[in-house]
């Protein structure tokens, strides 16, 4: 067994995210008695000298009982009719678990576009930079009421690495049902819990029991849905090795480790940070962007964009598809259709078709200097392959 993780023990910033499985009884309520002992927790270690930020879901699941509903419904508009009414009857019970040690709770709701535009993320990071200041314990949750299939982050565990990320968490905490990352679905026998991970390496063939798959090179499939809650432990690892690239520690443990997992006690799995950490907008265009259209690139273009790290200009541009506007996130596909690249473009869809194949300075001369820019700017750009 591996020593005590002091940069968890130790980060002065936490982010501690847990899932609807976690919070609810055999039935489905949401469970009291474990809100106020994952609230103990949090307040222990505010009262340490550090800051916290919980990421929480069980709002559609507060939602169950009140509309009369047996299981989280399918659909989406059920799903946020359920959200709306549970929302506030999780944060009022958040308060008030808080509220008993002494600690005020400030409930911060959130959908990917918040963490996809510029504005948006620097206002987020600011307000939730400001409540920690004042001594507020920020309740994230992703606003479920209205965020649509296409902005949503599909669970919290991914929202949970990139508010680590937009406020500098020195760890992350990821709490559920199990007590780690295993080789196996842990409910087969000889499945071995994994209690360290430094690379993507080490995952090579790990089955992801609870969610059924095996560990390959992108994961951004999610997990499977149970009664309550979705994800499973691929979200986990994903928004791990997410949180890893951003330099940030992170651990999975079971909800009843919470405590152990916050002193750096050798409980759950441990995933070891890079060394670097990547400009905001490169973690945000990578992980919590959801492109809204795709450009084609000829071969130099793929070439300029991945070997010589440059912008994409209008020549290099075969085609276009999608519904998009200036600012939105993009996909850029090489040759074979595969991704090369994520960005903001500069243009409206209904504006590539006139620009493609065509030089910047003739585009000028024709229409004006404003056409004398760039697609995608490198700076708004991350590459998702390999040059």
């Amino acid at each position: 067994m591996s020593g005590k993780r002091l940069d968890v023990a130790k980060a002065a910033r936490v982010v501690v995210k847990i899932g609807s499985s976690s919070l609810t009884t055999a039935g489905g309520q949401i469970d009291d008695q474990r809100i106020g002992g994952l609230t103990e927790v949090l307040v222990g270690r505010v009262r340490a000298g550090g800051q916290a930020v919980l990421v929480s879901s069980g709002a559609i699941a507060a939602g169950l009982a009140p509309l009369g509903l047996p299981r989280r419904p399918r659909d989406l508009a059920t799903q946020q009719a359920a959200a709306s009414v549970g929302q506030g009857l999780l944060m009022a019970r958040y308060s008030a678990a808080f509220a008993t040690q002494g600690v005020q709770a400030g409930q911060i709701l959130l959908t990917a576009d918040d963490l996809m535009r510029r504005a948006h993320y620097r206002n987020a990071q600011r307000t939730l930079s400001r409540l920690l200041e004042l001594g507020i314990l920020p309740v994230v949750n992703e606003n479920d009421t209205v965020a649509t299939d296409e902005i949503r982050f599909g669970d919290n565990d991914r929202l949970a690495a990139l508010v680590a990320h937009v406020i500098r968490a020195g760890a992350l905490i990821l709490l559920s049902d199990v007590d780690g990352l295993y080789d196996m679905d842990p409910r087969r026998p000889g499945a071995r819990r994994i209690p360290r991970v430094e690379t993507r390496a080490d995952l090579a063939g790990v089955s992801l029991g609870l969610a059924g798959r095996a560990v390959r090179g992108d994961l951004t499939t999610p997990g499977v849905a149970t009664g309550v809650g979705t994800g499973g432990m691929v979200t986990k690892v994903d928004a791990a090795l997410i949180a890893t690239e951003a330099g940030i520690p992170t651990v999975v443990a079971s909800a009843g480790q919470a405590a152990a997992a916050l002193d750096g006690e050798p409980v759950g799995t441990y995933f070891a940070p890079h060394d670097r950490r990547p400009a905001t907008r490169q973690l945000w265009l990578a992980h919590a962007a959801a492109a809204r259209g795709r450009l084609m690139l000829d071969a130099g273009a793929v070439r300029a964009v991945l070997g010589g790290r440059a912008s994409l200009l209008p020549a290099g541009i075969t085609g276009v598809e999608g519904t998009f506007e200036a600012g939105d996130p993009v996909d850029l596909c090489g040759t074979d259709g595969r991704v090369i690249a994520r960005g903001l473009v500069n243009y409206d869809v209904a504006e590539i078709p006139a620009l493609m194949g065509r030089s910047t300075r003739e585009l000028a001369a024709e229409r004006g200097p404003e056409y004398e820019r760039e697609v995608v700017h490198r700076d708004d750009l991350v590459l998702l392959a390999r040059p």
